[in-house]
């Protein structure tokens, strides 16, 4: 979940109010008052990739009274101010000034903010997320044994609500945005409510801001972001689609499964073009431990055997395409790269790699990975 919300928080950020005051341009204000927090530290903070990261702070008096300010910004950007635990989300466009005024300990329900239509729209869904997240809770307490089910009908339902009402509106906004990567807490894991790698449909939402966006504000990182996020999530979604397909390869009964794919040279290869040959067909990262020695095996087993017949199709499962490029650019058999998903249909019940079949020459699996315990003996008696 770590690596979730790393990718989908993005922007750029300004650190330390001496730096935002040494700009000589156009400027935002954050400014207000907060009653109640005598000698609390209030932190204005903004949303980078890596987390929230402190702007500016401030050691309230008796009135309550802060200011924060920072240079104009080319397209929305998102900051919070905090005392604890207590937050409001803030949406910043261009050089708009926001006016907060809270009462503490409960300043992230008991607030108002004037002078930003955006910035009222998402307090509005902030508090339905804590109206949603105190369901979730109660349901979690009460009936442990059907939570599950009722959490996720309670998620379908807000986030029909929220698409219809908030994103679908008005896709263009920052408030569209902060909508996007709402979550609620579940047995202390953080559950994203929008997700593109669970559920096909949110790719249709984050693809709506993502083209509003892309019009709004040409080539900013959260739009590109979006985009990103969007197509990792189709992505996901086929491997799942895969998944759940629980395809079963069984040995002499089948034919092969193709595997469309493309090698390091961007030539397209198909497994079926392999007919009249015996074809160990090999899944592999190689950013594994061991990948070295394993590769040396393949290359002895392919000096040795491919003069008769043998091709060897080895599948990368690893994640890093680059790192890939480089580990098969030496290698001679057919080395092609996987970014479809198309794999799951052999690799979905594999607990380990590399994952191995044999195909002999009239393009039928013979073995699985459970059936294969000498590679060599296998091939050679194929040969």
């Amino acid at each position: 979940m770590k690596n979730i919300f790393k990718t989908i928080i993005t922007g750029c950020f300004l650190t330390g109010m001496a730096m935002l005051a040494s700009c000589t341009g156009e400027q935002f204000h954050v400014q207000g008052t907060i009653s109640n927090a005598k000698d609390s530290v209030l932190y204005f903070e903004h949303n980078s990739l890596t987390g929230f990261k402190t702007v500016d702070s401030v050691k309230l008096d008796t009135q309550g009274s802060f200011k924060f300010a920072g240079a104009k910004v080319e397209s929305p950007e998102f900051y919070r101010l905090r005392i604890a635990g207590q937050i409001i989300n803030i949406a910043i466009d261009s050089t708009e000034t926001v006016d907060v005024k809270a009462t503490f300990p409960q300043m992230a329900t008991n607030y108002s903010v004037k002078g930003s239509y955006e910035n009222e729209k998402i307090k509005e869904l902030a508090l339905k997320q804590m109206d949603l997240q105190s369901q979730c809770q109660a349901v979690v307490m009460q009936h442990p044994e059907v939570a599950d089910s009722l959490i996720s009908q309670m998620i379908q339902g807000y986030k029909q609500e929220v698409s219809v009402n908030y994103i679908f509106k008005e896709p263009m906004k920052a408030y569209s945005y902060f909508a996007l990567f709402q979550y609620i807490v579940i047995n202390n894991q953080a559950k994203l409510i929008f997700n593109p790698k669970e559920d096909a449909k949110d790719n249709k939402v984050f693809g709506a801001v993502a083209t509003s966006w892309d019009a709004y504000y040409p080539n900013s990182e959260r739009g590109q972001n979006l985009h990103n996020i969007t197509i990792k999530g189709m992505k996901d979604t086929k491997i799942a689609a895969a998944n759940n397909q629980k395809v079963k390869i069984n040995a002499a009964e089948t034919g092969v499964i193709d595997l469309p794919l493309y090698d390091n040279k961007g030539n397209l290869h198909h497994l079926t073009d392999l007919k009249g040959k015996v074809v160990l067909l090999n899944f592999h990262a190689f950013s594994l431990p061991g990948s070295a020695e394993y590769i040396m095996h393949m290359r002895e087993l392919y000096n040795k055997y491919h003069a008769q017949g043998l091709e060897i199709y080895m599948v990368s499962l690893d994640e890093n395409e680059h790192f890939w490029k480089e580990s098969v650019a030496s290698l001679p058999w057919i080395n092609v790269y996987d970014n479809t998903g198309i794999s799951q249909a052999y690799t979905a019940a594999a607990t380990k790699t590399p994952i191995v079949y044999l195909i002999d020459r009239s393009n039928t699996v013979v073995k699985n990975p459970a059936q294969i315990k000498n590679i060599e003996t296998d091939v050679r008696a194929l040969l």
